[in-house]
């Protein structure tokens, strides 16, 4: 699914108009630490996945 320049100008206007310009900077502080802690879920995820297969591949 891509998003063009086009789509993304609607969905910001759209939540310009969902919540305000007072409340934009509140809005994209949120979804960054929520960007964030996703990112640092992932590479812990990813890190304890790769080192059980590490562990797997020394019993062999």
């Amino acid at each position: 699914m891509n998003l063009g320049l086009p789509e993304i100008i609607v969905i910001l206007v759209i939540i310009m108009l969902l919540f305000g310009p007072s409340q934009l900077p509140k809005l994209a502080r949120g979804l960054g630490e929520a960007m964030k802690e996703f990112r640092k879920a992932s590479s812990e995820i990813e890190g304890a996945t790769r080192k059980e297969e590490g562990k797997e591949e020394d019993k062999t």
